[in-house]
């Protein structure tokens, strides 16, 4: 089955979200191709997962004075800061039936995908169950997925730079816990693109988009207006709402 590859494209953070549900519906009921996209966030946010509480994960004050955004995602897992110049985003959106049904090995299958990526660019990647891509033995990739309807989302960053104690400053962490022994901590575990290679996020996104048309029918396109449309209606009727970003 072909697929609809859509370039890097930034958006603020309740409008990612819903053009994630928006071509999902489509894609369902058959009125676009299954996707692959590329995105970032403008500006800077954090998503939370869809089980987490925003008041007990999110500094809602310190993100105000920061200029940082804030939404609940569809899919589960941890809270993640979206760094507007330091992160690669990416969604792949289809029928449940071009993965795997053991959702551990879906993740392995579009992870790899990931890894195939990073490999262009000569960086030695692994899959370490359950959602997560390695560099070095440090994490270079988070991943999140959720199956509605038999389609599959499945969405995941791509960090290419990363700044830690940023990242803190906007989590509810205690401040007696953000240490610089912690921050050091983080920064063994963590890595970044930027610190394997001089490649530009430009090269970055022109290999990961040639790993995922590897072996697969894709075709360069764009959200359709009904898509675009659809979104706007999430971001009003859901994704910017305090009730549906407060919902625990």
């Amino acid at each position: 089955m072909r697929y609809r590859l859509i370039r890097q494209r930034s958006f603020p953070a309740a409008m990612n979200m819903a053009l994630d549900e928006a071509i999902a519906e489509s894609v369902k009921a058959g009125r676009s191709l299954p996707t692959i996209r590329f995105y970032g966030w403008e500006p800077s946010a954090i998503s939370i997962g869809y089980f987490q509480s925003l008041e007990n994960e999110v500094d809602l004050e310190a993100c105000r004075k920061a200029g940082v955004e804030w939404v609940r995602r569809r899919t589960g897992g941890g809270a993640v800061y979206h760094d507007a110049s330091g992160e690669i985003t990416y969604s792949i959106i289809g029928p449940e039936e071009h993965f795997p049904r053991d959702i551990l090995k879906s993740y392995e299958q579009v992870c790899g995908i990931l890894i195939r990526g990073l490999e262009r660019l000569g960086m030695a990647a692994r899959f370490s169950p359950i959602n997560d891509v390695l560099v070095d033995g440090k994490k270079i990739s988070g991943n999140a997925q959720t199956r509605r309807h038999g389609i599959l989302l499945q969405h995941g960053t791509l960090l290419y730079a990363v700044d830690v104690k940023r990242m803190f400053a906007l989590l509810k962490v205690s401040k007696e816990k953000i240490s610089d022994k912690l921050i050091q901590s983080v920064k063994k575990r963590v890595t970044s693109i930027s610190q394997h290679t001089a490649a530009s996020k430009e090269e970055v996104l022109r290999a990961l988009e040639a790993a995922f048309g590897d072996g697969r029918d894709t075709e360069i396109g764009d959200y359709t207006a009904e898509e675009l449309a659809r979104a706007g209606e999430l971001v009003k009727e859901k994704y910017a709402t305090r009730s549906w970003n407060a919902l625990r």
